[in-house]
């Protein structure tokens, strides 16, 4: 039987260029900071990046899953506005939770080979720190003796009901049905800082990453917004969560769940960020190489018991569907969710570790939910040029039980 899924071919698009700020702990720096702002910052910096001018972006697609300011809701038209794009250019926020940077491009795509645009802006932004404590139940008031019913947000967030676990149960769930000990998942965590800490001493990031500093953004007929930091700090420069670490120290750190193999040391870290993809035709490369072609997407169910295996048929999915086969990928940039999950797909694959997050993953760097599979993609992207091999996947994990991919293609290794 034919899997299930959804699978599209882009034969012709472009990834013209990408950026993102770096990716900075919870309450930290960047914790005041408008998701809008941030991924307004973003967006400039890409269209400066890639020297094309705002006047020809045809689209404006966003993404953010918190509801983190108050004009949330215009998150996308004030980016794509305070860009410097037309006026005329609509603006639409996409969300698939954490492959919502993913579901971006797999839009624009789908845009661009319909001819209903020929360059489109992708920008994913994530203030995890301004999640609100809010309550669903009180506009009508609050009952004498009855349940006052505020919230966090960020913390509710991370809880399926459907299911009636966390998203770190899930992870618990696949390390009981893969066997996976704790020492395993401290190893890959250990794995994964260590590789951050290399790749920051090389400075593969600093290419990567364009600097947060207090700005005032401007446009022809609108109020002025901008970013503030906090008294004291000029710019913020780099990610903030690597750190020198080993699976000793971590394996000092208690699990969250008795018995449980996950700890705040080998699960993602919570961070704020933005990043910003310009995504155009063949035609109106005008001659550019690209930074990579976006040759097809898949997404898939999963369990959502499990949510985290997605990865393992959307890749297998994409790849089928590619006429590829694991050999053929140079390089995987899949989202370290928690770090159950990650080895559990690793395994399921068959992926050689040295092929997988080689410069880090989000164990170390951070997943700001909408903004991480820009950062992935991206970071495909750059691997496959800096080695000159040909195939990589993005992919990622989505919380209620999904999968997605991205397979990109180095236009300098195209024969």
């Amino acid at each position: 039987m034919k899997a299930r899924g959804q699978f599209r071919a882009f034969p012709a698009t472009a990834l013209l260029d990408g950026i993102r700020t770096p990716w900075v702990d919870l309450n930290g720096p960047l914790g005041l900071v408008s998701p809008t702002d941030l991924g307004i910052k973003a967006g400039r910096a890409v269209l400066q990046r890639a020297r094309l001018d705002a006047s020809e972006v045809d689209s404006v697609l966003a993404g953010s899953m918190a509801q983190a300011d108050f004009d949330a809701y215009m998150l996308p038209r004030h980016i794509g506005l305070y860009c410097g794009v037309d006026q005329a250019v609509p603006a639409l926020m996409v969300q698939r939770i954490c492959a919502t940077g993913f579901e971006l491009l797999r839009q624009a795509g789908e845009q661009i080979q319909a001819g209903e645009a020929g360059t489109v802006l992708c920008v994913a932004a994530e203030s995890m720190s301004r999640n609100p404590i809010v309550a669903y139940t009180h506009r009508g008031g609050f009952r004498l003796g009855g349940e006052v019913g505020f919230k966090d947000f960020l913390w509710e967030a991370l809880f399926d009901p459907a299911v009636g676990i966390s998203m770190i149960q899930t992870a618990e769930n696949i390390a009981r049905q893969y066997q996976i000990s704790r020492a395993a998942v401290d190893a890959w965590a250990a794995q994964s800082f260590a590789r951050a800490m290399a790749a920051r001493a090389q400075g593969w990031f600093t290419d990567e990453c364009v600097s947060v500093s207090n700005e005032m953004f401007e446009a022809p007929g609108l109020l002025p917004r901008g970013i503030r930091l906090p008294r004291g700090i000029e710019a913020v420069t780099e990610d903030s969560h690597p750190r020198a670490t080993s699976p000793q120290r971590l394996q000092q750190l208690s699990p969250l769940y008795p018995q449980g193999v996950q700890t705040a040391g080998n699960s993602c870290a919570v961070v704020d960020g933005a990043a910003a993809v310009l995504m155009c035709s063949a035609e109106r490369l005008a001659g550019r190489k690209p930074l990579a072609w976006l040759r097809a997407s898949s997404v898939v169910g999963v369990a959502p018991e499990v949510m985290g295996l997605g990865p393992v048929p959307a890749i297998r999915l994409l790849l089928e569907r590619a006429g590829l086969s694991l050999d053929d990928i140079a390089c995987f940039e899949i989202n370290e969710a928690q770090g159950a999950q990650i080895v559990a797909v690793q395994r399921s694959l068959g992926i050689a570790p040295e092929r997988l997050n080689a410069c880090g993953g989000a164990i170390a760097l951070g997943h700001p939910l909408a903004a991480t599979g820009l950062r992935l993609v991206i970071s495909v992207a750059r691997q496959l040029r800096a080695s000159g091999q040909r195939y990589g996947v993005a992919s990622a994990c989505v919380g209620g039980g999904q999968g997605m991919a991205l397979l990109l293609e180095n236009p300098l290794a195209v024969a």
